[in-house]
């Protein structure tokens, strides 16, 4: 069964960081493109970065210079590092595997910038 499960989200104050994780299971995960969407309440969900292989990321311009998208294929993980937050962050960000036509989601995780 192919599982994906975030974590790391938090109540975070306006400038603060945090790191989040998805891990995966039950795919070959250096064949997936990973990528991290966010949704706020009443708004569509948005891409926020992408990873293909090891050096290949793309970001959305609203968050590109403050965060980073990495994976280490050993552990089945990708992660975001998220410095100088802002409350627009403020979102359940979610974890997604692509590969071709097959997408996986995970549950989500929420992260609240506010003071």
């Amino acid at each position: 069964q192919v599982q994906l499960e975030e974590s790391g989200g938090a109540l975070v104050q306006p400038g603060g960081s945090l790191r989040l994780s998805c891990a995966a299971s039950g795919i070959i995960f250096s064949d997936y493109v990973m990528a991290w969407y966010r949704q706020a309440p009443g708004k569509q969900r948005d891409l926020v970065a992408l990873i293909t292989g090891d050096s290949d990321m793309h970001y959305a311009d609203s968050v590109k210079g403050r965060f980073t998208i990495s994976r280490d294929n050993a552990k089945n993980t990708v992660y975001l590092q998220m410095n100088s937050l802002k409350p627009e962050d403020t979102a359940v960000y979610y974890c997604l595997a692509r590969k071709f036509t097959t997408s996986y989601w995970g549950q989500g995780t929420q992260v609240t910038v506010s003071s």
